[in-house]
């Protein structure tokens, strides 16, 4: 993992670690979540581990949670 970049293989960042808060809710079509160790957060499709992976700052992720807790992501479901 020396270099870490949005947009990277989801597989070079490792196969350990990954998460699926979400799955069982959508039909297999899980969104995977990996913590990374200088505390930036990966998203992977758990469809395609093979995929890009997105690269969040932990500042990002936390105010995309505060988002979508206040309802600010509610237009995406209608």
């Amino acid at each position: 993992m020396d270099r870490i970049y949005n947009g990277m293989r989801a597989r070079d960042l490792g196969t350990e670690g990954w998460r699926r808060p979400w799955s069982g809710e959508n039909g297999g079509n899980c969104l995977e979540v990996r913590k990374l160790p200088d505390g930036r957060v990966a998203l992977r499709q758990s469809t395609d581990p093979d995929g890009p992976a997105l690269i969040y700052t932990r500042e990002e992720i936390a105010a995309f949670i505060r988002g979508v807790k206040e309802g600010k992501a509610d237009f995406l479901l209608s």
